[in-house]
């Protein structure tokens, strides 16, 4: 199931959620040369999260395979690498995907929080999604990008908030597919028992490189931040004008 569009207006404009999507951008056009291969092995090496390297778990000097002839040499980790994956991916899917997600969820959470307050709710639970993938693996070596932890943040803020709120669904049977219009808990549940699904067997190293903990992680991160973070105004002021 793919999400296309919600049906949940907003009363203010999505100003921070329209910035965190410039930046992914910017990121994947300056940073990471719109994924050409010099481009984002470099953006690997210097600006992903890995957690061996973060926590000392691995030589330093030691090399990792990242592409055909091309690895990053392990050096001192930087917490800094928590915040700057979280603008990093790995491919074109990959941004486009979490693009689409974060504009089809985001500007709904934004407009109970206001946007100063939505970017710090943004950024924690893209902290506590890297706590998540690095607690279940903490000597990983492979290079850890995406918004996905960030974004799987505003999911769970998003099915809290608004459980009834419809959402235009593709879903896809093979060469076909159909659009339905399901409440937000129904097919939000059913990306988090994904997440899950994937989860527990990456827990026996069979995630097949995808961080479904940290996924994870940001969702119920987004459940209980999304309470103290929102301001009951703002959330008033959307439910009247919406109804579920």
């Amino acid at each position: 199931m793919f999400p296309i569009r919600d049906v949940n207006e907003n009363v203010r404009q999505p100003i921070a959620t329209f910035i965190l999507i410039g930046l992914n951008v910017a990121a994947w056009l300056l940073v990471q040369g719109l994924g050409t291969a010099e481009p984002l092995a470099k953006s690997l090496c210097e600006y992903a999260l890995i957690p061996g390297e973060l926590l000392g778990k691995a030589p330093l000097g030691a090399i990792i395979p990242i592409g055909q002839n091309m690895g990053c040499q392990l050096e001192q980790g930087s917490l800094f690498t928590l915040l700057t994956h979280q603008f990093l991916h790995g491919g074109w899917f990959h941004i486009i995907a979490n693009m689409w997600f974060l504009w089809v969820f985001g500007d709904n959470v934004e407009d109970v929080m206001g946007p100063v307050r939505f970017v710090i709710f943004y950024l924690t639970c893209g902290l506590a999604a890297a706590a998540a993938q690095i607690l279940t693996n903490p000597g990983a070596l492979v290079p850890m990008v995406g918004a996905s932890g960030a974004i799987g943040g505003v999911l769970g803020a998003y099915v809290r908030l608004y459980p009834r709120a419809q959402i235009i669904t593709a879903i896809f049977l093979g060469f076909f597919y159909t659009t339905v219009s399901l409440p937000a808990i129904a097919m939000l549940g059913y990306w988090f028992f994904l997440q899950l699904a994937g989860g527990l067997p990456a827990l026996q190293g069979a995630g097949g490189g995808v961080a479904f903990w940290a996924h994870i992680g940001g969702f119920i991160a987004g459940l209980v931040l999304v309470m103290p973070m929102h301001r009951p105004d703002f959330l008033a002021q959307h439910r009247a004008r919406n109804a579920y």
